[in-house]
């Protein structure tokens, strides 16, 4: 299809480490317990500054860890390799690109939990730095530790629970993503030039993305990650607000948020290596509770999302993106 509205079609191919993608968030979920049971031990035996110091401490070393192996890691590991290809298409010169990833995956923690899970890693964390500095300076019970750290190990369960199966066919997350790509590169004008972007291993630490962002002259992009039939559209970014491109995005699409913690999309990837990005997304809760699930199915979808979305991407770029930057 890609052929027929003009494009060349090339393979990238690429190696990458499965590790960060199979084991990161689990092994972040032991460490985070970890962290949680040292500095509950300790505030607990009246060491207030020695909780202080883990919990400190701990979250640096642990924020190091997922940096490092989320945009080095993947593609430097020297083990757990795995070679894979990324899709590109373009037509003329491209500086606007549309991009889904091909992959799928399946968890035994739904997508929502998980995030929901690191986000209250990250408050019951502050919590406990703030009674650490509250035994410390105004002597606080010492068995408020107790509750704290339960309920910092509860938090800690789904993230650890978060390894990598094979059980989901992915039709939300992504085929509706590449049907969307696709069926708006087809309605954009022959003449205008494009870009077109399928990842591989997004599933597995964003590596596609990542390995393209080394290779690729940073432009602007549109990511499209889960197109449901139902709920309202969402734009959503990470790092730096893309402020020019959100601008010719405006025409029938919401405002856009920020990407919400333990989530990742493609434009993450894209976003560090200096890229202008916005990931679309459609659904509501119910979408989110079937992603990396088995009932992420085609019997849950008919495309009428990806047709409502495609169009939108489309009328945005056409009515907003002026004649030097997409025609050439």
């Amino acid at each position: 299809m890609l052929r027929t509205i003009g494009c060349e079609v090339t393979e990238h191919p690429f190696e990458y480490s499965t590790f960060p993608g199979k084991w990161g968030t689990p092994i972040a979920g032991v460490l985070t317990a970890v962290l949680f049971l040292v500095s509950g031990h300790a505030g607990a035996h009246g060491n207030a500054r020695a909780a202080l110091e883990v919990l400190i401490a701990g979250a640096a070393l642990l924020g190091f860890f997922a940096w490092w192996l989320g945009r080095r890691g993947v593609l430097d590991l020297p083990f757990a390799r795995e070679r894979a290809s990324n899709l590109v298409a373009t037509r003329g010169v491209p500086e606007m690109w549309l991009v889904a990833h091909l992959d799928s995956k399946s968890q035994p923690i739904p997508i929502g939990v998980r995030a929901g899970a690191i986000t209250a890693c990250i408050a019951f964390w502050l919590a406990a730095t703030v009674l650490a500095l509250a035994q410390l300076f105004a002597a606080a019970p010492k068995n408020l530790w107790y509750p704290m750290t339960a309920l910092g190990l509860l938090a800690a369960l789904p993230v650890i629970a978060s390894v990598v199966g094979g059980r989901s066919s992915g039709a939300l997350d992504n085929a509706s993503g590449v049907v969307t790509v696709l069926r708006a590169a087809e309605l954009l004008p022959m003449h205008a030039a494009l870009g077109v972007l399928f990842t591989s291993a997004e599933e597995l630490g964003l590596a596609g993305a990542r390995a393209w962002a080394r290779e690729a002259t940073a432009a602007s992009a549109i990511n499209v990650d889960g197109i449901d039939d139902v709920g309202g559209a969402r734009l959503v970014y990470s790092g730096r607000r893309p402020h020019a491109l959100l601008d010719h995005l405006s025409n029938g699409l919401p405002a856009a948020s920020r990407l919400p913690p333990g989530l990742l999309m493609d434009g993450v990837a894209l976003a560090d290596a200096g890229w202008q990005v916005v990931n679309v997304s459609k659904g509501s809760w119910r979408t989110v509770s079937r992603i990396h699930t088995p009932r992420d199915d085609l019997a849950h979808l008919d495309g009428s999302g990806a047709e409502e979305v495609a169009a939108l991407l489309a009328a945005s770029i056409i009515a907003h993106t002026s004649g030097e930057k997409i025609i050439k």
